[in-house]
C-alpha cells in the first residue's frame, strides 16, 4: 500500500498514571535486523519507539524516511515518536503522518513558521511536538506551549548517537517544568540518557526518557529499560 493510501490507527501516547515513559531510540539499533530489534524492545517493556529522522543538512547525518516508518508500524504496537531533524520540516509532516507516525516533533530552529507547522501536524492526525537544541533558549518555544503535546529538550548536540550527556540542559528542563503550569504537554529529553542520569532528569521534570545505546547496547534490554525506569521513578512521583 502506498504512503498516500495508508491509513493507520493512532496508538495511545499519553502519560500513564504513574511513572516515566521510556522510549528506545532506533538510531542505536542494529539496522541489519531492525524488525527483531523493535520487537525485542517492545517485549522488554518500552513505552514508545523514538525515531531520529536526519537529512544530512539540519544535522550532519542521514538516517531514514517515511518508508521505514510505514514498514515498522506493521510490526509493533508501540507509538512511533518521529523526531524530524530536517531543514525543511514542512515537506515531511504529511508523508510521516501517512506512514504511521503517532507523534511528530519539529525543531524550532528549522522553521520561521512554527505555529503553522504545529497546526499541520495536528491536522494530519498526529500529536505535535517541538524540540530545541542545547544552545537554544526556551523563548523559542514559549509562544506555542499552549498548542503542543510534547516539548523535546536535546541533551546532546543532535546528529549522532552515543554522545555524552550535557548536564546543563537539566536547568532548561527545570525552567520549562516551572512554566508548564496546568498545561498538559509532556517534557521529553534525548541524548546520553541512561540509568546513571535517569533520576536527575526525572527530578528536573522529564516525563519521557529517550535512550539509545543504553538500551540497544545492552545484552539484556528488559533489564536496561527496567533500570532506567526504576531509577527515574525512585526519585519523584508522576505529576499526572
Amino acid at each position: 500500500m502506498s504512503l498516500v493510501q495508508k491509513k493507520t490507527t493512532r496508538k495511545k501516547t499519553t502519560q500513564p498514571e504513574t511513572g516515566v515513559l521510556v522510549a528506545p531510540s532506533l538510531l542505536s539499533a542494529d539496522f541489519a535486523r531492525l524488525k527483531d530489534e523493535v520487537q525485542a524492545v517492545e517485549k522488554a517493556g518500552a513505552d514508545w519507539l523514538h525515531l531520529d529522522v536526519m537529512d544530512g543538512h539540519f544535522v550532519p547525518n542521514l538516517t531514514f524516511g517515511p518508508i521505514l516508518v510505514e514498514s515498522l508500524q506493521e510490526h509493533t504496537q508501540l507509538p512511533l515518536d518521529c523526531h524530524l531533524m530536517v531543514s525543511r520540516p514542512e515537506d515531511w509532516i504529511e508523508p510521516f503522518a501517512r506512514a504511521g507516525a503517532d507523534v511528530i516533533t519539529v525543531h524550532a530552529e528549522a522553521t520561521f513558521h512554527l505555529d503553522r507547522l504545529i497546526h499541520r501536524i495536528r491536522e494530519a492526525g498526529c500529536r505535535a511536538g517541538v524540540s530545541i537544541n542545547p544552545g537554544t533558549n526556551l523563548g523559542a518555544v514559549e509562544e506555542v506551549l499552549d498548542q503542543v503535546d510534547l516539548v523535546l529538550i536535546m541533551s546532546v548536540n543532535p546528529g549522532f548517537g552515543g554522545q555524552k550527556f550535557i548536564p546543563s540542559t537539566l536547568d532548561k528542563v527545570k525552567r520549562l517544568a516551572s512554566i508548564r503550569g496546568d498545561r498538559s504537554f509532556l517534557i521529553e529529553i534525548d541524548g546520553g540518557i541512561s540509568s546513571a542520569n535517569a533520576a536527575t532528569a526525572r527530578a528536573a521534570g522529564v516525563d519521557v526518557l529517550v535512550a539509545g545505546s543504553a538500551i540497544f547496547g545492552a545484552a539484556d534490554r528488559a533489564k536496561a529499560i527496567r533500570d532506567i525506569r526504576s531509577k527515574a521513578n525512585g526519585n519523584t512521583r508522576s505529576r499526572r
